[in-house]
């Protein structure tokens, strides 16, 4: 199992190559970002444009989760209310927009995933660690995206701080910012509609 962004990049491209992909335009949703920025430093001939969505650059000071994240984010058995601590605001309208997100989750019963296992998250935990010691020198990697990315984010991001989205954006040559009011980890998921308009007509 792969234990850093780097390995996990390494394997999506073996997975790309399976299916005999030559141009992709990618979205990467919280550690999905730091996998996309890796792949496209990696392959950067292979990706068009990319959508980096509630994540960060790499190497920076703030990586350390607080202990109300930490806590949240290493339950043995997460429920609903672990979700909601580390995907959406305190407030009331925010809540609620979580509350019917997780009613949108649970309302499939057929087809579903296979639940993730606690060996994939300690794997995540490492990889999220080591992805975060802090190097600013690292930071002057992002040069290397040369491709149009849209970075949206919550205005409020308490596992990886909003700060990193107006990060991302000023140090990623090509790119736009979008910042999601009343929201945090999870603003696509509050803002599903307004976020998949956004990013159709950045792809387009």
């Amino acid at each position: 199992m792969p234990r850093t962004f780097t390995a996990m990049a390494h394997d999506a491209l073996a997975f790309l190559d399976a299916l005999g992909l030559t141009e992709i335009d990618i979205l990467g949703f919280s550690i999905g970002g730091f996998v996309a920025q890796e792949l496209t430093l990696i392959r950067p001939q292979l990706v068009r444009r990319l959508v980096l969505a509630a994540t960060g650059p790499g190497r920076r000071a703030d990586a350390r989760l607080d202990r109300d994240v930490f806590a949240h984010a290493t339950r043995d058995e997460p429920g609903a209310e672990n979700l909601l601590a580390l995907f959406f605001e305190r407030s009331e309208t925010s809540v609620a927009k979580g509350r019917e997100f997780v009613q949108r989750i649970f309302a499939r019963i057929g087809d579903r995933d296979v639940d993730t296992t606690l060996k994939t998250r300690d794997a995540q935990l490492d990889a999220y660690t080591a992805w975060g010691i802090p190097d600013s020198s690292k930071l002057n990697r992002l040069a290397g995206i040369r491709q149009p990315a849209l970075v949206a984010n919550g205005d409020n991001h308490r596992m990886i701080p909003t700060k990193n989205s107006h990060l991302l954006a000023d140090r990623l040559p090509d790119a736009q910012l979008k910042i999601y009011p009343d929201a945090g980890h999870g603003f696509l998921f509050q803002y599903p509609a307004a976020f998949a308009k956004e990013v159709e007509a950045f792809l387009a």
